[in-house]
């Protein structure tokens, strides 16, 4: 048997978006839980459309999930092999003498200036009402498409196609069945909406007399809203923003292999080691997928728990430091390393993602924050919040802040003192030393703003009561 080789073959015309990092995924674990190959095929024949600047996303987002190419353009470690080129744009004499066959075996021939490829069979003229002109049909059989997902499908195709335009620009269905043939191609694992073009691509493989590859139709990814399939245009359809939001590429990986695929239980969160080994094309489902970005965003968190430290803060890092026009991000990044570590390490258990930090620890490193009005209104409307500020201002006077649990037990003695509970005092705390009611423990907050900025802050929202 020969081994597996799989094929994604995206067009540079675009931003690289969900859809497109589904299918490239969806070929790259197959040719990883087989030990096949994995291409990368460039489709780059449209002039017009076609970017430089697209096509290196391509190549960065791909790498950036990690999935490695074993043949195709040379990018950091991955591409080469021996069935190159893999631009398109760059096969030209390829796709010229695989006409010059079909033409040779009377199975293309000429008309209007461009190349039509031949069906083999009885010809009959019937007047098309929808085009309104009479059209030359073949009295063929329907095409039999054994799918590894969609089972027996059948489909008529029953007039001869253009293969070469006018121009002279070969057609997607002849450079795609050429390419697959030229480069050996086992397996087509690519979306539902190609499984009309498979007609028109089995006939020529049969003009080529070559036997078909597999062909394996995934389903679609339907928008978060709305019926219709997800499109590079709609809200959170692009990889590079994920990038950008400080995402972590295992969990969107994680999040993408579940959109169709099912490993047989109901987990859901998976080593991708785990996934390469019970991932098979039988796993994957005929009804189309929603896209969810609260899954998304939750799976990211779920990933995003398990960080070392020292990883979590590494990350927080690179991502303040591509926030340029984000003053409370750019304010963090010029603290000592030390306290911005502490600082980031207090918000872990805390964030869904790395994107909210800023926003999150700005108080942190800015004396000058801003206090949630309402927050403020419900905290000093209730109680004696004054005398508390004021029990509290003297408290850290003395108080032990070496650690969080040595500022809860004296906290709580502050409380049993008064004859209050812990959170007559909590609520009051945080919104003096962050504006607000939500954050880190009350302790770490105070352990690592120290004690004399949390003294001044206290002092601060007591003398404005």
């Amino acid at each position: 048997m020969s081994p597996v080789r799989v094929r994604f073959a995206p067009s540079p015309t675009g931003f690289f978006h969900i859809g497109s990092a589904r299918t490239a995924l969806f070929n790259w674990l197959y040719a990883r839980h087989t030990g096949g190959v994995f291409i990368l095929r460039i489709e780059d024949t449209d002039k017009e459309r076609n970017s430089e600047q697209f096509l290196t996303l391509i190549y960065e987002s791909l790498s950036w999930l990690g999935m490695n190419w074993d043949e195709g353009p040379k990018y950091g470690t991955s591409g080469g092999g021996e069935y190159g080129p893999y631009r398109q744009s760059e096969r030209g004499a390829i796709y010229k003498d695989y006409v010059a066959k079909l033409m040779a075996a009377g199975r293309a021939y000429e008309k209007d200036g461009a190349i039509w490829f031949k069906l083999l069979g009885e010809r009959y003229e019937v007047f098309d009402d929808h085009r309104k002109k009479t059209v030359t049909k073949v009295n063929v059989p329907p095409v039999v498409i054994t799918d590894q997902i969609r089972g027996r499908v059948e489909r008529v195709e029953d007039e001869d196609f253009v293969i070469v335009r006018s121009d002279g620009n070969p057609v997607f269905h002849l450079v795609n069945v050429v390419d697959d043939i030229a480069m050996n191609v086992t397996h087509i694992i690519r979306g539902e909406d190609h499984l009309s073009n498979t007609s028109k691509h089995v006939a020529l493989y049969d003009g080529f007399g070559v036997k078909p590859p597999a062909f394996a139709h995934i389903p679609l990814i339907l928008k978060q809203n709305g019926p219709g399939k997800m499109s590079k245009r709609d809200q959170g359809a692009l990889i590079a923003e994920y990038q950008n939001r400080g995402y972590l590429p295992e969990a969107l990986v994680n999040f993408l292999c579940l959109l169709g695929w099912n490993p047989g239980d109901d987990r859901e969160k998976m080593f991708i080691e785990d996934i390469i080994r019970l991932y098979d094309l039988p796993g994957i489902n005929q009804s189309n997928a929603r896209f969810d970005d609260k899954k998304l965003a939750h799976m990211n968190m779920l990933y995003l728990l398990e960080q070392p430290a020292d990883t979590f803060v590494a990350l927080a890092r690179d991502f303040f430091s591509k926030q340029i026009e984000n003053a409370a991000a750019q304010t963090a990044l010029s603290a000592d390393a030390a306290y911005f570590r502490e600082v980031m390490l207090l918000a872990h258990p805390k964030v869904k993602g790395v994107e909210e930090l800023p926003a999150y620890t700005e108080y942190f490193f800015n004396d000058a924050f801003s206090i949630d009005a309402k927050v403020r209104d419900k905290v000093m409307g209730k109680g004696d919040p004054k005398a508390r500020l004021a029990e509290l201002s003297a408290f850290v006077a003395t108080a032990d802040f070496s650690s969080d649990s040595a500022i809860e037990e004296a906290l709580k003695a502050l409380a049993t003192q008064s004859g209050l509970g812990f959170g007559d005092y909590q609520s009051v705390a945080r919104l003096a030393v962050s504006g607000t009611n939500v954050g880190p423990s009350i302790t770490g907050m105070f352990r690592v703003l120290g004690r004399e900025r949390v003294r001044q802050r206290l002092q601060k929202l007591l003398a404005s009561a």
